[in-house]
């Protein structure tokens, strides 16, 4: 019998991921299976950033490759909150959406739509890549995990999620509740469209962020009204509402220096 741990971090599957021996369990959920299909195509494209799937156990449970490294959740450690850090995610974004645009949707498919891009696309995409569903090496990023909220969008929408999740684009003062006060989300920005090899009219990601302040807010409201107690304990934990009314507003403030910043032609 393989030794079981339980892996650390999520908000949603909290306490419910476990590693047996060279194997990961993890919650399976109405769109398992299309996920699967996902991450055989990046795979056979040369994409080996993300889990290797081995199907879904009789428990109801989805079984995985465990990938070795590190990861990290709040407070994050110094190692991930360093510039190579970030910009091996946004790296490592671009190469999964490089690899999932030869994905062809089965017909019918009905993804998850609680964090995706409101306008739709044809590429599938993450859409909610933050530092506890990466995977290190060496302070580097080299696997995505967390599949649950994929879906059909635009990569740059894709991108913006990651930014506002990882550079963090919040409040100083709600960015240290977290241990990430001390960080520059403009200069971090621009960091994350050159790394990701945003061409010119970088304006957009900024367009999209916004977007995404109100996406992200809602999709915890939504489930802070369902009563979960892992996203209760969160909503509470970083101020409710006025949290989140915060960084819209920040956001608001300083939108011409992101652009004016970010938007530079590389």
């Amino acid at each position: 019998m393989a030794e079981r741990q339980v892996l650390q971090g999520g908000v949603a599957n909290a306490g419910a991921v476990v590693r047996e021996g060279a194997y990961v369990l993890r919650p399976s959920n109405p769109h398992s299976e299309l996920i699967h299909a996902l991450l055989c195509h990046v795979r056979a494209a040369g994409f080996d950033g993300v889990p290797e799937p081995v199907g879904i156990d009789r428990d109801g449970r989805e079984r995985l490759v465990f990938i070795p490294g590190e990861t990290a959740w709040p407070p994050f450690p110094a190692w991930s909150q360093t510039d190579t850090a970030l910009a091996s995610i946004a790296e490592l974004l671009a190469r999964f959406h490089a690899a999932a645009r030869g994905f062809e949707v089965p017909a019918q498919a009905k993804w998850n739509q609680e964090l995706a891009d409101p306008e739709g696309g044809s590429m599938i995409c993450h859409n909610d890549v933050c530092v506890e569903n990466v995977v290190f090496r060496d302070g580097m990023a080299i696997a995505l995990l967390d599949f649950d909220f994929a879906g059909p969008g635009r990569p740059l929408f894709d991108l913006g999620a990651m930014a506002r999740m990882c550079v963090p684009l919040d409040t100083p003062v709600d960015a240290a509740v977290w241990g990430r006060g001390a960080l520059d989300p403009i200069r971090r920005l621009r960091l994350v469209a050159d790394s990701y090899g945003l061409p010119p009219g970088r304006e957009d990601l900024v367009a999209v962020i916004e977007q995404q302040m109100d996406a992200g807010g809602a999709f915890v409201r939504r489930r802070v009204e369902q009563g979960e107690p892992a996203f209760v304990e969160m909503w509470e934990r970083m101020g409710g509402e006025a949290r989140y009314d915060r960084r819209r507003d920040w956001f608001a403030q300083h939108r011409e220096r992101f652009v004016g910043r970010v938007g530079m032609s590389v």
